[in-house]
């Protein structure tokens, strides 16, 4: 496994992982209006200027990009990692690469947590300071927590 920086040539795999991730797992967790919030949010042209901005990272696995994550200074975002993958241990070993980015020049990491994701990043030692719940155009809400880490916070093992 390895992590790359992302160029306007990957435009379509980010899409790719975002768009799949989002239509297979979001439903689960959120009512169709978030979905759909979700996805608009994470649009083409948010995605262009992200990696515009050299701040898009993809996840490389045995020859193909499973994973997705950007670094806005210490804030990371757009995490995702394709269904097929998930449980595996690749979002670990992404999460471990972005996060060595920001604990070099940062004492604290943020993110923006979905359902979905909130254990993860709980395990990994992130803590809530924050609740945000949007109603969206449907009347549906997207409800997340802004979560916090300082870069000497040990996080739980899988097995432990």
């Amino acid at each position: 496994m390895r992590m790359i920086k992302a160029a306007y040539e990957h435009f379509e795999i980010i899409q790719k992982i975002v768009s799949e991730t989002i239509g297979s797992v979001y439903p689960n967790y959120y009512p169709q209006g978030a979905v759909e919030f979700f996805l608009r949010h994470h649009s083409h042209e948010a995605i262009r200027k992200a990696i515009a901005g050299n701040e898009v990272f993809l996840l490389e696995a045995k020859g193909e990009f499973v994973g997705t994550g950007s670094i806005k200074g210490n804030e990371l975002n757009r995490l995702f990692v394709l269904p097929a993958y998930q449980g595996k241990g690749f979002g670990t070993f992404m999460m471990d690469e972005l996060e060595a980015i920001v604990f070099a020049a940062y004492p604290e990491a943020v993110l923006d947590a979905s359902l979905p994701a909130y254990e993860m990043y709980s395990h990994r030692g992130y803590v809530p300071v924050e609740y945000h719940r949007i109603k969206t155009d449907s009347g549906h809400y997207l409800c997340y927590h802004v979560m916090k880490k300082g870069c000497c916070v040990k996080f739980d093992s899988p097995s432990g």
